[in-house]
């Protein structure tokens, strides 16, 4: 099962337990209306305080993703911007070049649409060794005839490496556990408080409704969050436009 789903799970079924045990300690005595009024206070005031927490977390999610969707972008136009400069490269060694940025655009695409963990190390291989070879293939004639030139290509080639180094950064810059943890703890306290404040007219269905709207929210940030396992994921489309346009047929 994907991690959004399985936190979603979890979630829904922890936070039900709790508002569970929470009217079940209720039954267990009476509560005058001073002391409901208190609870609902407090219901209040903690299902407030989760609310900031989880647009908090929310908005570290989406600033993520959307620094994910910029890193993919970087790497298209650093990618096609060294395939053009390979022009000023000598002809076999610029031939040599190209055949070796498109095998490596074609790793990136596959970087980002991948989802098994074997064929991602795989992957990762592959890139790793795409890049010594690029970085070799243009700086041996540099080396050979130091031109200006020459010199773009190379500054060319680091933009290329470097892109690839952002992006992988990104993707493993998610939201801390300790924030998880936070989030978890308030959450649980708020379905006890408000099971144990609950009437007792209220009846299963009732109970169902916040734990079901704070696993929702749980499950769309861990969706966002998890840039391989989510539902929300990056789509590299200008890479895949860029593989087009190098290659129309």
């Amino acid at each position: 099962m994907k991690m959004p789903f399985l936190v979603f799970c979890v979630s829904f079924v922890v936070l039900w337990l709790s508002a569970r045990m929470g009217a079940s300690l209720r039954k267990q005595q009476v509560l005058d209306e001073d002391t409901r009024h208190d609870l609902d206070v407090i219901v209040a005031a903690t299902l407030t305080l989760l609310g900031l927490i989880i647009g908090f977390s929310f908005s570290m999610a989406t600033s993520r993703y959307d620094q994910r969707k910029n890193y993919e972008e970087a790497e298209a136009n650093a990618i096609g911007t060294e395939y053009v400069r390979a022009d000023l490269l000598p002809a076999a060694d610029a031939a040599r070049v190209r055949t070796l940025l498109s095998d490596y655009l074609d790793q990136r695409v596959l970087f980002y649409q991948t989802r098994d963990d074997v064929a991602l190390r795989q992957i990762n291989d592959a890139t790793a060794r795409l890049q010594s070879d690029l970085w070799f293939a243009v700086r041996a004639p540099a080396d050979a005839r130091p031109t200006p030139e020459l010199a773009l290509t190379l500054s060319g080639m680091n933009d290329v490496l470097n892109s690839q180094g952002y992006t992988q950064a990104a993707w493993w810059n998610r939201i801390p556990v300790a924030a998880w943890v936070l989030m978890a703890t308030i959450a649980i306290c708020a379905n006890l408080i408000f099971g144990y404040g609950a009437r007792v007219k209220r009846g299963a269905i009732q109970m169902l409704i916040l734990p079901f709207v704070l696993s929702i929210a749980f499950f769309l940030i861990a969706d966002i969050d998890s840039p391989r396992r989510g539902v929300i994921r990056v789509n590299p489309q200008n890479l895949v436009s860029l593989v087009q346009a190098l290659h129309p047929r």
